[in-house]
Formats: C-alpha cells, sequence, structure tokens
C-alpha cells in the first residue's frame, strides 16, 4: 500500500475520531457543566474532581492522543501529496484538531482542572475558583468541540474530494 492510497484510510479514522471527540467535549458543554453549575459549589467541585480523575482511562486517552499523532502525520502526509484534490482538506482537518482540540485541552482546561485538584470542594478559596472555572473551562471547552467539529468536517470532505492515483493492472 503506497502513502496515497493510505491517506484514505487514515483520514477516515481521523474524522471518526474527531468526531469522537467532539460528541465527547460537546456533551460536557451542553450538559454536564450546567449540571454541575446548577450544584452548590462544594458539590459541583467536587464531582468535577471525580471526572477529571475518571476521564484518565485508556477509553478516552487513547482517542484523544491518538488522532492528535495521527493528524501530524497525515497532515506531513498530505502535504507531501498537495496535488491530490483533498490535500488542503486534510491538513484543515489536522489543524483543527491537534491545535484546537489537543492544544487548547493541554494549555487551557488541564491547567484549570490541575487548579480545581488542588482545592478543598468546602473551602471558601474552591467556592471563589469555581465560579470562575465553570465560565473559563466551559468556554475553552466550547473552542475544542467546534474544533474538533471543524475537523472531522473537513477530513469529510477531503474523503469525498479524495481521487486516489489509478494505477493499471497487469491482468
Amino acid at each position: 500500500m503506497n502513502a496515497s492510497s493510505l491517506i484514505p484510510l487514515l483520514a477516515t479514522a481521523c474524522a471518526l475520531g474527531s468526531g469522537l471527540m467532539a460528541g465527547f467535549f460537546f456533551a460536557f458543554s451542553v450538559c454536564t457543566m450546567k449540571a454541575l453549575g446548577a450544584l452548590p459549589p462544594e458539590q459541583g467541585i467536587s464531582a468535577m474532581q471525580s471526572i477529571n480523575v475518571t476521564v484518565i482511562n485508556r477509553w478516552f486517552l487513547v482517542p484523544f492522543f491518538g488522532v492528535a499523532g495521527l493528524t501530524l502525520v497525515l497532515s506531513v502526509m498530505a502535504v507531501l501529496h498537495w496535488y491530490e484534490p483533498g490535500s488542503p482538506h486534510v491538513v484543515a482537518g489536522g489543524l483543527f484538531y491537534f491545535i484546537g482540540t489537543f492544544l487548547v485541552t493541554v494549555l487551557f482546561n488541564v491547567p484549570r482542572n490541575r487548579r480545581l485538584a488542588s482545592v478543598s470542594p468546602a473551602s471558601s478559596e474552591g467556592a471563589a475558583l469555581w465560579v470562575d472555572y465553570l465560565i473559563a473551562w466551559t468556554r475553552w471547552n466550547h473552542v475544542r468541540t467546534i474544533a474538533a467539529l471543524a475537523g472531522a468536517a473537513s477530513f469529510t470532505i477531503a474523503l469525498a474530494r479524495w481521487t486516489p492515483v489509478r494505477h493499471s493492472w497487469p491482468w
């Protein structure tokens, strides 16, 4: 299998993985964070602290990190096959996911999670942090939701436009 025929396969994996992550983050934005915000701060903090520990598992980490790595590899491959009609969309999908989903998580959501983990849910410091956390964390979660969805859409468009090089068979 050559690189040109491998790109659509990898783009399919990235489209599915980006869509999976978009759905995961979407559920947090429209349901989970609203529900936690409706609780008294102590309960909301405790619940979010528990979620942040529970989410560190293979069912989340493998797709989250796997898609990030795959988007980088796939984007390089697409640049090297720039003549293919789907290549710009592959690169766009890679950028949407890697920058807007992966890096936003690492640079904005995870530090907030670590800060929240450091406070006692019953403390006044925790209650004060919780107000900012709900707003800022959720805003960045919206960004990564939209970016993952844009990545999934870009990979899907790339697949629709991809025209692999036709090979003549010896028979």
